[in-house]
Order: C-alpha cells, then structure tokens, then sequence
C-alpha cells in the first residue's frame, strides 16, 4: 500500500487511474516481484475494467487529493479514513497545523479547567484543536474549543455510526457540524481495543505539538506521547498534584523533559498564531483595503465596515506602521502613491 500510496502521489492521479494502467508499466514503475504482478493482473481480470466498488462518501483512500500525506511516512498507516463535518480542515492534518489535546478520562477539576481553557486559547488563536474526543480532558478541550467557534477535529477509536461514551453523542453532532470527525474504520465494523491505541498514534501523525494535561501511569496519553518523542513533535505537559494518582503519568514526563505548561499563554507565545487566524486576518485586511479604495475618513470606514470604532482603529493603526497606509488631516486615510 505504502508503494501504491507514493506513485499515487508522485503521479498526482488517484487509484481509480492507475486500475487501468498496463502491467508492464505497474511493474516498471513499482518494482514488484513478479508473482505480486500475477496477482494484481488476475485480480484485475476477475473485477473487469470498470468494477462496481462499494466506497461511502465519507471514505478518503491513498492517493485521493484530501489524504494526509503526513500518514504514508509511518509503519502500518491506515488503509482509509472516514471523513463527517468540514473537509476543508483537512488540509490542517496534511500540513500538520493542528495542536492535540490529550489526558486521562479520570480527571481532576484543575485538569478538566485547564483542558477547557486551553481549548478556548487555541480557538481564539487560530488554531484547529485535535483530541480523540473520549471522557474527560479529551471531551473539556472540545467543549472549550467549541465555546469560541473554534475547529475541533475529534480522531475516534470508533467507526462514525458509534458514539464512544453514549452519553457524548451530542458533542460528537457538535463537532461533526463545526469542526471535523475522522475515524480509521467503516461504518459497522467491530469496534476492538487496538483501535483506541492506534487513533493515540494519529493524533500525533496530524500535530504540530502535543499537550498532555493530565494522565495517570498507564494511559493512552503515553502512548501518544511516546510517538510524539519518536516523530519530533514537541511535548507540552500541564503540571498535576504530585499526590494524585491521574497526574503521576503526566508529572513523569516532566521529568523526562518535556516542556512544563504552566499557563495557556505560554504555549500560545510559542507556536504564535494559528492557520486559522492567519486566513481571517487577511480577509480582514482585503475588506478593510477595499473599503479605503482612493481614501476614506475614519467615519466612513465605521459605516463601509460595520465595525465599532475599537475594533477598526487597532487595524488602521497596524496597517499605518507597517506603511501599507497614510492617516491625513482629519483622520483621512488613503493607501501610499506608487
């Protein structure tokens, strides 16, 4: 799969394309063994040139345009993802600009708070806030995010018919509608243990940082943050209550090095604004330079805009330091002359 996966991609062409390709340019082009080739070619033969292939709507296959490609580096990807809310996040996982949210399913209240706080910071960034929406911290970081009208992008351990726990099922609606759902399985598949460790491994795959709020010794967590240190992604970790047993897995890696996360702001001043903010703050730059077009007094951008005085001064301010704008007599601003 990985071999198809990367001449998918470097051919810029789906699977559906590379069906009909001859035999004898599949095997140039992939280097299999001659008995695999056999195998395809029969296999083909008894699909025929054009097979009925039962694929949902919500499925997303290597070499799709939408397939992170963040996956095809790792040992056993998934063979497809399933896909529910808005598709447009996806290119947040491809480029890994997204910050998961992870910890135990027994949290403490300081846990629960700064999980919920911490989602709200991210979403009041920018940033596409990742977590596998399970009991807990996973559920308090969606929440927050979801509070500001943020993107939260729940990875489930479950096909997207289940909802795991019960009781979450109208968070999961929320995120479904807001944000963006991703599961490893299909609809109606058997939901097994190993899935839940593996959805940890893809929260990390699709992170540009991963914070761990709280979590006991053995946890999923780890198991997140043990991939985290062998993919480099960078480790935030809240400290706990050394007393408390859902903080000792957690409080451990501090003491192995990760960076201690003290308050929300401190992992906001590190990663800086997110993806997301970055686009509305350039539609907020086109709107507001197509409103000035030849010149415009402050008065008559409030009214083109409408938007208070507080929040267009600090723009106009911002525009006129960097000297993409002129402020004349009488609060007059026009774009600089060529």
């Amino acid at each position: 799969m990985a071999d198809l996966r990367r001449l998918c991609r470097d051919q810029a062409i789906g699977p559906d394309q590379l069906w009909g390709w001859p035999i004898e340019r599949l095997g140039q082009a992939l280097a299999w063994p001659a008995h695999c080739l056999r195998d395809v070619e029969r296999y083909r033969f008894e699909r025929g040139a054009a097979p009925k292939l039962d694929v949902p709507a919500c499925a997303l296959l290597p070499g799709d345009p939408d397939w992170p490609c963040c996956l095809d580096d790792l040992h056993s990807p998934p063979s497809g993802l399933y896909v529910e809310g808005d598709r447009s996040l996806l290119r947040h996982i491809h480029a890994r600009t997204a910050i998961a949210v992870v910890g135990t399913r027994s949290a403490s209240d300081h846990g629960l708070a700064m999980a919920e706080e911490l989602g709200r910071g991210l979403a009041e960034a920018g940033w596409p806030v990742l977590s596998g929406l399970a009991e807990g911290i996973d559920a308090a970081a969606h929440r927050g995010c979801l509070a500001r009208n943020g993107a939260p992008i729940a990875v489930l351990g479950t096909p997207l018919d289940r909802v795991y726990p019960a009781h979450h099922r109208s968070l999961q609606q929320q995120v479904g509608r807001q944000g963006l759902l991703i599961s490893p399985s299909r609809s109606g598949c058997r939901v097994r243990p190993g899935h839940f460790a593996a959805r940890n491994r893809w929260l990390v795959a699709f992170a540009q940082a991963l914070v761990v709020v709280e979590c006991p010794q053995r946890s999923g967590a780890l198991i997140s943050a043990r991939w985290a240190s062998r993919m480099q992604c960078p480790i935030w970790v809240v400290p706990g209550d050394a007393r408390r047993w859902s903080c000792r897995g957690s409080n451990a890696l501090l003491r192995d090095g990760a960076t201690a996360l003290i308050h929300p702001e401190d992992l906001l001043a590190s990663i800086g604004e997110g993806p997301l903010r970055s686009e509305e703050s350039r539609g907020k730059h086109q709107r507001l330079m197509e409103a000035i077009g030849s010149g415009a007094t402050f008065d008559q951008l409030v009214l083109r805009l409408q938007c208070s005085p507080a929040e267009l001064a600090p723009q106009l301010l911002a525009l006129e330091c960097r000297r993409e704008l002129l402020c004349e007599s009488g609060l007059h601003w026009r774009k600089p002359r060529p």
